[in-house]
């Protein structure tokens, strides 16, 4: 019984090991969301993106870009919250925006069928670091894991969706080689 007990343990352990720390909303000084709509899971799109916010790499400063975005959005916007599902700091957190569970404001015409994670920076002359390019890996081997994403989900830029420089084109080079990449979106792209 101690020995199946100890693999039962050990087992718990190895599954959370590719699950990063994620800065909670409560953490980082967010406001409850005004409305909440739900996302239908496993979800299969995962959109990468950027900020176009000045780079951050200390706690402080990607805690209060974070904040500083989601008053933006709520307070100017008019959203109901954060849009991205999660955002990523150049100091290698995952800070949570609408998380696994709630619709985002992201992607006009994708936000219902997709998660939405923003690098802080502009990616058009920021490099995405190293800490943050594997902080966003073990939140979406998290996210198969947990069932979030699906076994088979796919990572496009910003851009290929809608209108837009994001994700910046450096970090868009550096997605393109991910294994989970969909270069022709096509087969996804909403139709006008």
């Amino acid at each position: 019984m101690i020995f199946f007990t100890a693999i039962f343990v050990f087992g718990l352990t190895l599954a959370d090991a590719s699950c990063p720390s994620i800065v909670s909303k409560k953490d980082w000084g967010g406001l409850k969301p005004i409305h909440v709509s739900y996302l239908l899971r496993p979800v299969d799109l995962v959109i990468i993106q950027h900020t176009v916010t000045p780079f951050c790499s200390t706690d402080g400063t990607c805690t209060e870009a974070t904040r500083s975005i989601q008053n933006y959005q709520v307070d100017e916007l008019g959203y109901w919250d954060i849009g991205m599902s999660f955002l990523v700091g150049g100091n290698g957190k995952i800070y949570e925006g609408c998380g696994w569970l709630h619709v985002g404001a992201h992607t006009y015409g994708y936000n219902s069928k997709s998660i939405g994670i923003s690098f802080i920076g502009n990616y058009n002359n920021d490099d995405p670091t190293s800490a943050q390019l594997e902080a966003v890996k073990e939140l979406l081997r998290c996210g198969v894991e947990e069932g979030h994403l699906s076994a088979d989900y796919k990572v496009v830029g910003h851009k290929q969706l809608i209108a837009t420089q994001s994700p910046g084109r450096r970090l868009y080079q550096v997605i393109r080689t991910w294994p989970e990449w969909l270069e022709d979106v096509t087969s996804i792209k909403n139709k006008s």
